[in-house]
């Protein structure tokens, strides 16, 4: 499912401001035709053409990949591993919640400070952050829920807040919360924080249906694999917002992995395949790293280098 491509406020601000010095430096090097004048015409066509090329990655594309059937493949498979990953560290190595949120917190932050600084989208990098991030919305919702004893509810209300304030300053800076508006490091340190927040809420939504609410590993998978399904038919056959739609489905495939991460690894007594939960992570990553190798993932495209609007 593809974000909405409208043309943001600040894209739009920067393109006339840019112009606006092109015919400033311009008419001063035209009436004084001196040296300096175009030495100034110069530095500032060169400042401004550094800016714009440093907000971009190579060739027009985004460093985000293009929203398919084998993206939601991966982040199916992404989320899930973080679940069983998540679990594998702070349960069976008996590291806690704390340590282990901070633990993954930290790779998270290392992570993705390697993908804002690339150039260019590389599919091991970008999907390394993801499983980063569930991860560490795993250890940190259970944290909340646990160890603070706010609950699935309070922990998930919190989580639903930081996420929709991370979406709203976003889009106060760009315009728009669509994935076609990452063209810039400022706006990925936006997408990337939305990303944390929706993992860690989906986490907790996921473990609040199966465990709180009594439906367990199976049905709680399918309660959200349900949800998915109708944000695809509204995809295929409305005309509800597409950004809308991403998001909504990006959240749900998170609680949709937790349930299906529970039930790979907890015991058969408690309706589980009691696969274990490194033999499970191991399972997962090798098939995350066969679909990346195996159906590759192009780039998408940032919103000026499209047609649509």
């Amino acid at each position: 499912m593809h974000g909405d491509r409208p043309l943001s406020n600040a894209t739009f601000d920067s393109n006339v401001l840019f112009n606006c010095k092109m015919v400033v430096c311009a008419s001063t090097c035209g009436r004084a035709g001196t040296a300096t004048d175009v030495t100034i015409f110069s530095a500032c066509m060169g400042a401004d053409a550094l800016e714009g090329n440093s907000m971009k990655s190579e060739n027009g594309l985004s460093k985000v990949p293009e929203v398919t059937l084998t993206f939601w493949v991966i982040k199916i498979a992404a989320t899930t591993l973080g679940e069983t990953g998540g679990d594998a560290v702070s349960m069976t190595l008996n590291w806690g919640y704390a340590f282990s949120s901070a633990m993954f917190i930290g790779i998270f932050a290392m992570a993705v400070a390697a993908q804002i600084a690339a150039r260019s989208f590389h599919p091991f990098l970008y999907w390394a952050v993801i499983i980063a991030t569930t991860t560490a919305g795993t250890t940190m919702a259970d944290f909340a829920d646990r160890s603070l004893g706010v609950g699935y509810p309070g922990g998930s209300l919190i989580l639903l807040t930081l996420l929709m304030a991370s979406l709203g300053i976003w889009y106060w800076r760009a315009g728009s919360i669509s994935v076609d508006t990452v063209a810039s490091p400022r706006i990925e340190m936006f997408y990337w924080a939305a990303i944390l927040f929706s993992q860690t809420l989906g986490t907790a939504l996921g473990d609040w249906m199966a465990d709180s609410n009594g439906l367990g590993y199976e049905r709680g998978a399918l309660v959200f694999a349900a949800g998915l399904v109708v944000v695809a038919a509204a995809y295929f056959y409305t005309k509800v917002s597409r950004t809308l739609l991403f998001w909504s489905a990006f959240i749900l495939t998170r609680p949709l992995g937790a349930t299906v991460g529970d039930f790979l690894d907890k015991p058969v007594a408690n309706g589980g395949l009691a696969f274990g939960r490194f033999y499970a992570s191991a399972i997962l990553a090798a098939l995350i790293v066969a679909c990346i190798v195996f159906l590759p993932q192009r780039a998408g495209k940032h919103p000026e280098s499209t047609q649509e609007i």
